[in-house]
């Protein structure tokens, strides 16, 4: 609120209920946004901002107390709730914000609200401000400008609280734990979703979900990006890429492993995997606050550029074919991006034109990888040889926190924990 300035007014709405088919909903997953500033876990809701307030500066419309849909749908918090259990200032039923929250709105030049990212909300937001220009004898008491409220709140989420790295840390540790069920579950003949099923189990035993839809390749499938089937047999000798991560407190891990069926990396596979190994504690070790943003991927890039040299797929001067990016071909994606509510967090990747500088508490992915498909220049032992391995990471004044490094990534403890099923 600060940010905002006491002449203006914040209004974001709750994510609406999102049906699957017919009349079946979704399970319920609040707007990230809505989540960060309220932690009020109902759909039907809107948050109000309101800087200086004298009555309130937290104001909430929620849904009223209904004894015949809770019997359907689960308790609702109501206004009271609101107030007693949720830290708004004030609560309104929903029913009334078209009588409320204009009057919130008068005498506030500036609204912030991020227009586009709720349809279905804008019309009513654009139906208020008219209503008072048209309605208002004195121009400064009416809304004059719209801004993007998330364009205040993603610099804000950036920076990890004591508690968000203590949901981020619980998220790390229960998928570790779910990578280590599923690798020692995987064996010749099993079934992708049978893999996928073990890390959904371990999620579940710990009221925690998936933040993303998993990626289990094995074979020819590892080397498939955002590979989402799953539905493949595994077969003794071929690598899985596997990529899940969960979610909890609303907090989401993100984390690869790459692994042998049958408990043995074959002679070119294990080559390309130090070779991914090396880059990412590479990669690692740029994590340090006052570096940029870039620092870890050029780390990785060069470290990747290097060993495909050593393994005869790259051919020239180390420089020139970074600067030419031939590298691309097997290495095609970035090394990293930030983490927090959103697996894919918020927050600007540049600043002025220049890659941010890297922060304490700032929380992010390190997760190189190569990608050798069948191609007339490449050896065949080099085919279908996906490898990525992933870590989750927070800037400190020091060394990198790394969150997920207690799950084995040395290729020999990989064997090890792939044999001891």
């Amino acid at each position: 609120m600060r940010r905002l300035g006491k002449d203006a007014i914040a209004i974001l709405p709750a994510a609406p209920v999102r049906k699957r088919n017919g009349e079946i909903p979704y399970a319920y997953r609040q707007d990230s946004y809505f989540h960060y500033l309220t932690g009020f876990p109902e759909p039907e809701a809107v948050a109000a901002l309101l800087p200086g307030r004298p009555q309130g500066e937290y104001v909430l419309f929620v849904r009223e107390r209904d004894r015949e849909r809770e019997e359907w749908d689960g308790p609702r918090a109501g206004p009271g709730g609101a107030v007693e259990l949720h830290g708004a200032d004030d609560a309104f039923p929903m029913a009334d914000i078209d009588e409320i929250l204009p009057g919130l709105m008068e005498g506030r030049p500036r609204i912030y609200y991020s227009m586009g990212a709720h349809e279905e909300f804008d019309p009513r937001v654009l139906g208020w401000v008219n209503a008072l220009r048209i309605e208002s004898s004195d121009d400064a008491t009416a809304p004059q400008e719209i801004a993007a409220l998330s364009a205040v709140i993603d610099n804000l989420r950036l920076y990890k609280s004591r508690a968000e790295l203590a949901a981020l840390r619980r998220s790390a540790q229960i998928t570790v734990a779910a990578h280590r069920r599923a690798m020692r579950f995987a064996r010749p003949g099993a079934m992708e979703y049978e893999v996928m099923a073990e890390i959904a189990h371990e999620f579940r035993r710990h009221n925690a979900d998936f933040a993303y839809h998993p990626i289990v390749g094995g074979g020819a499938n590892s080397c498939v990006m955002h590979y989402s089937a799953n539905d493949q047999p595994l077969r003794d000798g071929d690598l899985v890429l596997l990529d899940a991560g969960c979610e909890c407190d609303s907090y989401a891990a993100d984390v690869t492993r790459t692994f042998p069926v049958g408990g043995r990396f074959r002679p070119a596979q294990r080559a390309v995997y130090e070779v991914v190994l090396r880059a990412q504690l590479a990669a690692i070790d740029r994590v340090r606050a006052g570096n940029d943003w870039n620092d870890p991927h050029e780390a990785a890039v060069r470290s990747v550029t290097l060993g495909l040299i050593d393994l005869g797929l790259l051919k020239g001067r180390p420089a020139r074919l970074i600067k030419d990016g031939a590298y691309r071909e097997f290495f095609n994606h970035r090394t990293g991006h930030w983490l927090g509510i959103d697996v894919h967090d918020v927050g600007a990747y540049k600043v002025g034109g220049q890659w941010r500088r890297l922060e304490p508490g700032m929380a992010l992915t390190v997760e190189p990888g190569i990608y050798i498909r069948p191609a007339a220049n490449v050896p065949k032992e080099f085919w279908n040889i996906g490898v990525r391995i992933e870590d989750d990471l927070v800037v400190t004044g020091a060394n990198p926190d790394v969150l997920t490094g207690d799950l084995e990534k040395d290729p020999d403890a990989i064997e090890r924990l792939v044999q001891s099923a």
